[in-house]
């Protein structure tokens, strides 16, 4: 699958109505996507400290995004984080 279809079906999924594309749960929902292929890609390529520096950059911006998330709607926060299991 290509990585903009992928980036659709994320869209698609996590929207909150027909034209939505920038909310926070879709935003996290593609950080994470993006996050899940560079770890794989750092699996076989240790000595990536470029893409290592990226991986830090997006998992701080999901933080963040996550953070924002919480202090807005608490429900939505934690529809996210079921659906992505981000947390054990």
């Amino acid at each position: 699958m290509s990585e903009v279809a992928v980036k659709q079906d994320v869209i698609t999924k996590f929207r909150t109505h027909e034209t939505d594309t920038g909310s926070p749960e879709v935003q996290i929902a593609l950080l994470t996507a993006r996050i899940v292929h560079l770890t794989d890609h750092l699996r076989s390529h240790r000595k990536d400290f470029h893409s290592r520096r990226g991986l830090l950059a997006m998992t701080s911006r999901r933080r963040k995004l996550l953070d924002y998330l919480k202090s807005e709607s608490v429900e939505r926060y934690n529809a996210v984080l079921a659906s992505l299991s981000l947390r054990r």
